[in-house]
């Protein structure tokens, strides 16, 4: 999944006001350009399925046979990273919130990568498991198995309809046909080459994707920074309105958006998503060699800070365009998470195929997320829910069938839930938070099964258990207290005084005010003010620290040893050989264990070896 961004606003009823611009409508080039994708990754589907191995194995369905070019992994696993929301979120937040997300790409970016390469790699890569999850039954046992895959399972569950349902949305907005027709067509076309071909099919199918997506972001770029008058005219807009901000170093935690949210905060799910989640764990089990693996996380690295630079920007673009004519407050877009649909419109409503790259765009993000979700969903489902129950003997073709029809059952559900997700409207912000609530818990147990040999099963259970419910209730407890319009968030103040014709300002005063002040600070317990962006850091927290009291007040002599396999090797020289069954001379310093990590899966991962 991606990295948590939360919509300013519902995305109920989302159409362009009477008064916009609703003369623009799809035309042949743009219809072209939406039914060219959807076709390519079926045909990508079939291929995969139909020809070759036919995906036959679980080896072959959750790891692409372990064969994959590393290249396409890694544009796959940025793709995954990206959705609609990116795309249409991250500019409404820079145009409501200012630039302080933006430090995301020099603070979140890097940390991931760090943490995949040397915290979470070297560890499940050796070990080369069908699901990372496998991992928790070897540390600790079971037990931590099912909460871990439960979580993911509600996080994934919840974010796919929001995911589909954007995108669904803003093709609504420029083609005038019903979600209601939209969404299943484009949800059947994802599920059935999910379900067809495999992660190898996800892989390429991203792949294609997000070529899309990125030429969408590389037309906006050149458009937007034209019709605005260059790359200095926006900067020196969004500068002089107090949009340019990227070291905001107050430490308070109630504050929405600083340097630390963004930097700590904003991290911790990001490190989630492409360090621990099974979704990027299998992708970077698809390709061969160790050093292949970390060439998927770098290239991805690098590509998620070009494409989230992109769309920052693109904020900035849309409010130099309208900064004296704000499309919220003089009733062109209902809400401001229309933005880019809307600017889009405006800046390229005569040049055709504009708007169905665009749509298409959005349209692929969503696509990437949603095949890779399935897809992980039904390996998880399977190894830790099913698999148990099944006779020992049964066959991987078996095995590779059912996890297609889980695939088809969890897509149908998805599919399901974006229309329950447009009525509700205002749901979307708290299913956004709900993910933050779970993250949190979800990274804590793996890294007290690989930092902490004094954790045990019965610490990390209770531990985990207690960091959900009390994240339950900071999360819940601040939602109510915003539904009750104790707690509001400020966003920056905008004009209409530029509009023409003119508008009377006085009709929009109230509005601004609401926006630009922030209001519920002294009414509200302190603990429910803390920004959205810290609910995973709290998680976190909450796990490992109330996981090593348990354990240390449970701990039983009898208990296990540990295989040393199961740490982070560069941790092993720091720990105590009582805690390993055996010793780990091989272990004597980082550079030797990825020497034999590299001989390792060599041996283990090459066709000839399989």
């Amino acid at each position: 999944m991606e990295s948590t961004t939360v919509l300013s606003t519902p995305l109920t009823n989302f159409s362009i006001a009477a008064n916009g611009p609703n003369d623009l409508r799809f035309s042949w080039i743009d219809y072209s350009f939406f039914t060219i994708l959807l076709s390519f990754s079926t045909l990508v589907g079939i291929y995969h399925g139909c020809f070759g191995n036919k995906q036959a194995t679980t080896v072959d369905y959750l790891h692409a046979g372990k064969t994959m070019n590393f290249f396409p992994v890694a544009i796959s696993q940025i793709a995954s990273h990206l959705s609609g929301v990116t795309l249409l979120g991250i500019p409404a937040e820079m145009y409501t919130h200012g630039t302080q997300y933006w430090s995301s790409v020099f603070t979140s970016a890097p940390l991931t990568v760090l943490v995949a390469i040397y915290v979470t790699l070297p560890v499940f890569y050796k070990l080369q498991l069908t699901s990372c999850y496998e991992y928790l039954t070897m540390r600790f046992d079971a037990r931590l198995t099912k909460i871990t895959s439960i979580l993911y399972l509600i996080g994934i569950l919840s974010h796919l309809p929001i995911v589909v349902y954007v995108p669904a949305l803003a093709f609504n907005q420029v083609s005038g046909l019903s979600m209601y027709l939209t969404t299943p067509i484009v949800c059947m076309v994802c599920i059935f080459y999910t379900t067809v071909g495999g992660l190898k099919a996800v892989i390429w199918s991203d792949a294609l994707q997000f070529t899309v997506t990125f030429a969408t972001l590389a037309v906006i770029f050149v458009l937007g920074t034209s019709s605005v008058g260059g790359f200095a005219q926006i900067w020196n807009i969004a500068s002089e309105n107090n949009r340019i901000e990227f070291f905001n170093m107050n430490l308070d935690p109630t504050i929405r958006t600083t340097f630390w949210t963004i930097a700590i905060g904003n991290s911790i799910p990001w490190i989630n998503n492409n360090a621990f989640s099974p979704i990027s764990m299998q992708k970077y089990m698809a390709v061969p060699k160790y050093s292949h693996a970390v060439k998927v996380i770098i290239i991805f690295g690098i590509g998620t800070i070009i494409t989230k630079s992109l769309s920052c920007f693109s904020g900035l673009m849309i409010f130099a365009k309208y900064h004296d004519c704000d499309p919220f407050q003089s009733k062109k877009i209902i809400k401001n998470d229309q933005l880019l649909p809307y600017f889009i419109m405006d800046v390229a409503g005569n040049i055709p195929g504009v708007a169905g790259l665009f749509i298409a765009g959005v349209f692929s993000t969503a696509l990437s997320t949603m095949a890779s979700g399935l897809n992980t969903t039904a390996g998880t489902i399977y190894k830790n829910f099913i698999a148990n129950w099944l006779p020992k003997d049964t066959s991987e073709k078996t095995a590779s069938n059912i996890m297609k029809m889980i695939v088809i059952v969890t897509g149908l559900i998805c599919s399901g839930l974006v229309f329950i997700v447009d009525k509700l409207g205002a749901v979307l912000q708290v299913s956004m938070s709900f993910h933050g609530l779970t993250t949190g818990t979800h990274m804590g147990i793996f890294l007290l099964g690989m930092f902490f040999p004094s954790a045990n099963a019965t610490g990390a259970f209770w531990g985990s258990v207690a960091s959900l419910t009390l994240t339950a209730i900071l999360v819940f407890g601040a939602q109510v207290y915003t539904y009750q319009g104790k707690m509001k968030i400020p966003t920056l103040p905008a004009s209409v005084e530029g509009c023409n014709p003119p508008l009377n300002v006085t009709n929009f005063s109230n509005q601004t005010v609401t926006q630009a002040v922030a209001s519920g600070g002294d009414q509200v317990f302190w603990l429910f003010r803390i920004s959205f962006y810290y609910y995973p850091l709290i998680g976190v927290i909450l796990c490992i620290v109330l996981g090593l009291i348990i354990s240390h007040f449970t701990k039983d002599e009898k208990e296990k040893i540990v295989d040393a396999d199961l740490f982070n090797p560069y941790i092993l020289r720091f720990i105590s050989r009582k805690h390993f069954s055996t010793t780990p001379v091989k272990y004597a310093s980082a550079e030797k264990a990825f020497q034999m990590t590299e001989v390792q899966e060599n041996v283990k991962c090459t066709p000839e070896n399989k």
